[in-house]
């Protein structure tokens, strides 16, 4: 059985430190070359440019997208539908859409973000779901573990500025948390 990974990350990138377009795509390669499946929101910016890296290792992307259609997914949200090989119209606008994200994946790996990616990571965090993130992308990755720590909280969280390495230890999680169900 493959893993069901989800990148969470910027739509918008301006935030994003340089090279984290590139280490996006190079997460997307990895989690297909580490026997998973990409999971995204459908959207632009960091999770696009996973799918273009996960693509061309010639895997599987599937999408969950806020939209109710893909006539509202293209014309009203304006959100792309290539390098994906599903996309769910889900109807349930972002908040909705997060949730069955997050939820719908066995980990969540956050790159760069801003606050539609704070809200994919709390709701990892609470259900205790793996998360992994990546350090020095900008934005929320590199906020999340000082709001972590000052949570006063335990989540399945790892960090790591490598995408493979990352991945990696993604994988670890999601391996530990299957055996104890």
């Amino acid at each position: 059985m493959k893993y069901k990974i989800c990148v969470s990350g910027a739509a918008e990138t301006g935030l994003c430190q340089k090279g984290a377009l590139e280490k996006a795509k190079e997460v997307g390669r990895e989690i297909v070359r580490q026997n998973g499946i990409l999971v995204t929101g459908a959207t632009t910016g960091i999770p696009y440019w996973s799918a273009i890296g996960a693509k061309e290792e010639g895997g599987i992307v599937f999408g969950l997208s806020p939209a109710a259609s893909k006539i509202s997914h293209t014309k009203t949200y304006r959100l792309p539908v290539d390098y994906h090989d599903v996309i769910i119209y889900t109807g349930f606008e972002y908040s909705g859409r997060n949730l069955m994200l997050t939820r719908s994946s066995d980990a969540i790996i956050t790159i760069c973000g801003r606050m539609g990616t704070l809200n994919e990571f709390t709701i990892a965090f609470e259900d205790q779901k793996p998360i992994g993130v990546l350090l020095g992308t900008g934005g929320m990755a590199d906020m999340v573990k000082e709001i972590v720590g000052k949570s006063h909280r335990r989540g399945v969280v790892v960090y790591d500025t490598d995408p493979k390495v990352l991945v990696s230890k993604v994988i670890k999680l999601i391996n530990k948390y299957n055996k104890s169900c």
